[in-house]
């Protein structure tokens, strides 16, 4: 499972906020919400937040092994 703690992490050291995530920069609130609840983004939107905040994708995403993975 991917989780976005350390975006939390990295967005309170950046002198950015939600607000100016989706006043400034144009990341719409639902990509917030994605954020906020865990669940899939594009690599598209972890791209864009990653030049955003200065930052590597560890920086944003963390994937943690979960017994609700699927098996392929």
């Amino acid at each position: 499972m991917v989780v976005y703690t350390p975006f939390w992490n990295t967005l309170r050291s950046s002198g950015e906020s939600t607000y100016t995530l989706i006043k400034n920069h144009h990341i719409s609130s639902s990509t917030i919400d994605k954020l906020r609840h865990n669940k899939p983004l594009n690599t598209t939107t972890t791209n864009d937040l990653c030049r955003i905040l200065s930052c590597k994708v560890e920086d944003i995403l963390l994937y943690v092994p979960s017994d609700d993975d699927r098996i392929l």
